[in-house]
């Protein structure tokens, strides 16, 4: 495997881990309104990704930064076309992470609730902004021959954007519920099971539609078969989580994810950005990349760094494995399943 090939690798690997472990974080967030209405559930759901939501982001910071430095030209022509959705990305990211240092710097129902509601509105845009961004380079963008933009600030806002953020947002949702069946006890854990369980078929279908149209643009034998695999790994996660068997249950929604990106990355390599004006202007990792030498010397960095940030972040996790329950003595903490589906 050539350098440039091993680094797109890395790079997609990054943005999938970004997907799948911060795509938790936004679903938990996002589902706030839904199942954290009462204060004991609304503490308890943004307790179960307070240690983890700003290692999370890590992966973010590194996606980009590894886009900047192995494939500046990518870096270039991606930003200036898509500065909208990132600007919105960085928005939400900055509102959220102030809100969740800030909620707990008062303890009254009315700063609760505003800061709740912010950290809310930031993942939400976050996930819709990734999405939009990850879409639109995936399935086209309105680049010309010098990787420019056509068009004014909206034009990378296209259907293709609309598609993937809509896929991030709507599988990071049922994440979450998967993530809070897993990690909670109590009126949360089967609230979280039974949105699951009604929502996690119909949440599949924008992110398996955009991993299907990039394979049936340029895919290969072998993206096809991941995407089979992801189809199969959503029946499989359905079926878990209906007889309750959460950690199954998250292992294959996992899947899904790591599955349909494999299928995404892996259909429009070598290309690092679709044009959707001529696929003569799509820009390829030969065109993006830096030198041999400048990838060599990444190589090694990474290798020597890469490790510590795994360990470190997986010694968190293990730290923080055990679930989590709401104060006993709140009057809603002995809820029925059959309350909660009602």
């Amino acid at each position: 495997m050539d350098l440039q090939t091993l680094w797109f690798a890395a790079v997609a690997v990054l943005w999938t881990g970004f997907l799948l472990l911060e795509g938790f974080d936004f679903g938990v967030a996002a589902l706030i309104p839904v199942i954290g209405r009462r204060p004991a559930n609304r503490h308890l759901m943004l307790r179960s990704i307070g240690p983890l939501w700003d290692g999370n982001e890590v992966w973010l910071i590194t996606a980009a930064g590894a886009v900047f430095a192995a494939f500046p030209g990518w870096y270039a022509t991606w930003l200036p076309a898509l500065y909208l959705p990132f600007v919105l990305v960085l928005f939400g990211l900055i509102i959220r992470a102030v809100a969740f240092e800030w909620r707990h710097s008062h303890h009254t129902p009315q700063w609760d609730s505003t800061w709740t509601n912010v950290i809310v509105t930031g993942s939400l845009i976050a996930a819709l902004g990734v999405g939009a961004a990850l879409g639109g380079t995936t399935l086209g963008l309105p680049i010309d021959g010098d990787g420019i933009r056509v068009g004014g600030a909206f034009a990378g806002v296209t259907w293709s954007a609309l598609l993937g953020g809509v896929a991030v947002l709507a599988y990071s949702m049922v994440h979450g519920a998967v993530f809070l069946a897993l990690k909670t006890e109590g009126p949360v854990r089967l609230a979280a099971r039974a949105f699951a369980r009604r929502w996690s078929l119909v949440a599949a279908v924008p992110l398996l539609a955009w991993a299907g149209l990039v394979q049936l643009r340029e895919g290969t034998a072998v993206t096809a078969v991941l995407w089979l695999v992801a189809a199969l790994a959503v029946l499989v996660a359905w079926a878990s989580i209906r007889v309750d068997r959460e950690g199954p249950a998250f292992t294959a929604w996992a899947v899904v994810m790591l599955a349909s990106a494999a299928t995404i990355f892996g259909a429009v390599y070598p290309v690092v950005v679709v044009s959707s004006i001529d696929p003569a202007f799509d820009v390829t990792i030969a065109e993006a990349s830096v030198s041999d030498y400048t990838l060599t010397v990444m190589t090694w960095a990474a290798g020597f760094g890469l490790p510590v940030v795994l360990g470190y972040q997986a010694w968190t996790y293990w730290v923080f494995r055990k679930r989590l329950t709401a104060d006993p003595e709140t009057p809603h903490a002995d809820a029925t399943e059959e309350q909660v589906r009602a």
